[in-house]
C-alpha cells in the first residue's frame, strides 16, 4: 500500500510558538554553545530552524 504525496500544508503541524519566541530559543543555543554546535546541538538547532521557518510562514499567510 503506498501513502498518499504529503501537501505543503500536511507535510508540517501549523507552529505553536511564534517566530520571535523560536528565534529567541536559537539565539540561547548559540550563546550557551559559543562559536561551535556539538552534534546535539546541530539537530536542535536544525530543528528549531524547521519550526522558525514555519512559523514565518504562518505569519506571511495571516497577514495576508
Amino acid at each position: 500500500m503506498f501513502a498518499s504525496a504529503a501537501t505543503p500544508e500536511s507535510a508540517s503541524p501549523s507552529p505553536v510558538r511564534s517566530a520571535a519566541v523560536v528565534n529567541a530559543e536559537i539565539r540561547a543555543l548559540w550563546a550557551r554553545a559559543g562559536s561551535a554546535l556539538s552534534s546535539a546541538e546541530q539537530e536542535r538547532y536544525q530543528r528549531l530552524l524547521v519550526e522558525w521557518a514555519a512559523a514565518v510562514r504562518a505569519d506571511v499567510v495571516e497577514a495576508a
